[in-house]
């Protein structure tokens, strides 16, 4: 699985728009895994600190559940223009619990209470834009590197 600062060295402008798109707005959307196989879609936040990417939530939260059932998860960043003006990102890989203290005092600051962090190992990144009526999706998979679709 790749950090995010893997991802960062091997498709540097796809990863620093995939980025941007989560920067632009603070929440996003998670998707994960009921305990049943069905899909849930969360709101949550995301930050990139330290060549990594991570996401933090309330504990208790059905999310956290999920995730600590199975890893697997879905980020898709906020879509503000219907347009789709500067696009939109997603980014596919699996939650790691982070349960070090010192390691969640380095990336959480103040004292945000009872709350769970995971890092995420990220297994693909995408962008989807529109240009010149055209929609494109630019992409990175691990182990295959950047891809770009352009449909008419």
């Amino acid at each position: 699985m790749a950090s995010w600062e893997d991802v960062r060295a091997e498709a540097p402008e796809l990863a620093e728009a995939v980025q941007a798109r989560f920067a632009a707005h603070r929440h996003a959307v998670l998707g994960t895994l009921r305990r049943d196989g069905g899909p849930r879609l969360s709101g949550t936040e995301t930050t990139f600190k330290d060549g990594e990417l991570w996401l933090g939530s309330m504990d208790p939260a059905r999310k956290v559940d999920d995730l600590r059932r199975d890893p697997r998860l879905a980020l898709h960043s906020a879509t503000a223009d219907p347009e789709l003006v500067g696009g939109d990102a997603k980014i596919i890989g699996r939650a790691e619990e982070i349960i070090d203290e010192a390691a969640r005092a380095a990336v959480v600051e103040g004292s945000p209470g009872a709350f769970v962090l995971f890092r995420v190992d990220v297994t693909a990144v995408a962008t989807v834009e529109v240009a010149d009526e055209r929609l494109v999706i630019t992409s990175w998979h691990e182990g295959r590197g950047v891809s770009k679709v352009d449909r008419t």
